[in-house]
């Protein structure tokens, strides 16, 4: 957000040169620049939906006592859980849970529409990086034994800082920090589908469209937050997510 208006911009150190045109079509740089500190950053994209996989890292799948999955686990959450970088979560009021967790992943923002890819062409229907707070009320997805309530709740989807288009995701350092301390350290390379692999399965079940973003699991280390807390996504390349837990005001 810059001067009251919605804008795309391409950040080189601590400056933005404004974009003209459609970042998911023909776009480019302009003479305009702004300090970054002059801006509010908002969530990169605004997703038709954010796809997420549950359990996609083995020393994950190891820290939890369970099998290597054969085929990943999918699920979604609403755009109205989308957030960007500063932005509060907020803790549900009326004891509606008793916990809700960090979850750091790499998040994979679709450049173009995508049906039916093979993994060898993945890499042409993404425009780039981005980290995401898989943010889960952890105690209604075990009661619910399905995850859309404990995954789907305003903000629980936080995105940002950018999205950074020139990335291998193959080897990427994934973190969390609660507080300032680390609770969450793995890399990209653990990942039991890779970033090209979820592209082919995720397109061959419904139809990628620009904006779109695929949350890629979580390292080990999932944890509980609680209002006042701070949290930061941090992926190597791409930068940190930061938000503050804050209790729902009824």
């Amino acid at each position: 957000m810059h001067e009251g208006a919605l804008r795309y911009g391409v950040l080189d150190d601590v400056e933005l040169a404004l974009v003209e045109g459609d970042v998911f079509g023909q776009w480019k740089k302009t003479d305009e620049r702004v300090k970054f500190s002059e801006v509010k950053p908002l969530a990169p994209v605004s997703p038709s939906k954010a796809l997420a996989l549950g359990l996609n890292y083995r020393d994950h799948a190891k820290e939890m006592g369970m099998p290597i999955p054969e085929e990943p686990i999918i699920f979604m959450k609403p755009g109205t859980a989308v957030i960007g970088p500063g932005d509060q979560i907020l803790y549900p009021a009326g004891r509606i849970t008793e916990r809700v967790d960090y979850e750091a992943e790499l998040g994979i923002v679709v450049g173009k529409t995508a049906k039916d890819v093979k993994a060898a062409d993945a890499f042409d229907y993404i425009l780039g990086y981005t980290c995401i707070n898989d943010v889960t009320a952890r105690d209604l997805q075990n009661k619910d034994g399905q995850w859309t309530r404990a995954k789907g709740f305003d903000t629980f989807c936080p995105i940002g800082p950018c999205i950074e288009t020139e990335l291998d995701p193959s080897d990427l350092k994934v973190q969390c920090l609660l507080n300032g301390k680390e609770v969450q350290d793995s890399t990209t390379a653990e990942l039991i589908f890779d970033v090209p692999k979820i592209i082919q399965l995720l397109s061959q079940v419904m139809t990628l469209l620009p904006g779109d973003v695929i949350a890629t699991g979580t390292p080990p280390g999932i944890g509980p937050m609680m209002p006042t807390d701070m949290v930061t996504v941090y992926v190597e390349g791409v930068g940190r997510l930061t938000n503050t837990v804050t209790l729902q005001q009824i």
